[in-house]
C-alpha cells in the first residue's frame, strides 16, 4: 500500500511517453486510424494502460481500465463534433517526475501524465491544441451569426404572403434556398481536418 501511495505521489503510476513517428505503426492506435480516408497520426502518447493518438481529424483514445489488463476501450473524438477547450499544462514540481496536459474535448475532460523530460514536445502539442481551439471558437461564432441572420430574415418575411396561384412553387423555392444556404454555411464553418496546424507546431 505504501509503495502505491509513494508511486502516485511521485507521478510513477501511469506516466506517458511520446512515441516517435518511426514507431507509430507499432502501436495499437495505428490500427484504428482511417488511413484509407487520408487520416494520419501526428502525435502519440503511450502509457502502461492508455494510448492518446492525435490525428489530423480526431483524438483516438485507447483506454485501459487496468494496467495489468490487455483489454482496451477504443474511444474516438472527431474534432468537428468535439470542440477542444481549456488547454492547460501543469508543470512538474520539485519531486515530481511528470507533468500534465489537460483539456476538454467535447464533453470529455482529459488529463494526461507525461514524463518530465518530454516538456518540449508537450509544448508543441499544447500549441497545436490551443490553435485548433481558437479556430473552432471562431467557426462557432460565425455559425451563430449565420443562424441569427436567418432568424432576422425570417422575421422580415413573416408578414409576407405567397401569391395565391403560386403557393407550391414559391414554397418549394423558399425551402430549397434555405436548405442550400444552411448547408453552405455549415460547410464554411465546420472544419474536419487540422493537418496544417499539427505540421506547423509539432517540431520535437
Amino acid at each position: 500500500m505504501f509503495k502505491k501511495l509513494a508511486s502516485d505521489a511521485l507521478g510513477l503510476s501511469d506516466i506517458g511517453r511520446i512515441i516517435s513517428k518511426e514507431d507509430f505503426d507499432k502501436t495499437q492506435s495505428d490500427d484504428f486510424v482511417l488511413t484509407e480516408d487520408g487520416e494520419k497520426i501526428h502525435f502519440l502518447i503511450k502509457s502502461k494502460s492508455d494510448e492518446y493518438c492525435f490525428t489530423n481529424r480526431a483524438l483516438i483514445h485507447l483506454d485501459g481500465e487496468k494496467a495489468s489488463s490487455s483489454k482496451r476501450n477504443i474511444l474516438r473524438y472527431d474534432y468537428y463534433k468535439n470542440p477542444i477547450r481549456n488547454v492547460t499544462i501543469e508543470t512538474a514540481g520539485t519531486i515530481d517526475l511528470d507533468l500534465e496536459i489537460k483539456f476538454a474535448i467535447g464533453s470529455q475532460s482529459m488529463s494526461i501524465d507525461i514524463a518530465k523530460d518530454e516538456g518540449e514536445a508537450i509544448a508543441d502539442l499544447y500549441k497545436s491544441l490551443t490553435a485548433i481551439s481558437q479556430i473552432q471558437e471562431d467557426h462557432q461564432l460565425h455559425a451563430e451569426y449565420a443562424r441569427e441572420s436567418l432568424e432576422a430574415a425570417r422575421d422580415l418575411l413573416r408578414e409576407n404572403r405567397f401569391h395565391d396561384n403560386q403557393v407550391s412553387s414559391e414554397f418549394k423555392e423558399s425551402v430549397t434556398f434555405t436548405y442550400e444556404w444552411l448547408a453552405q454555411k455549415h460547410t464554411e464553418h465546420t472544419r474536419r481536418d487540422f493537418k496544417d496546424i499539427f505540421e506547423k507546431y509539432i517540431q520535437n
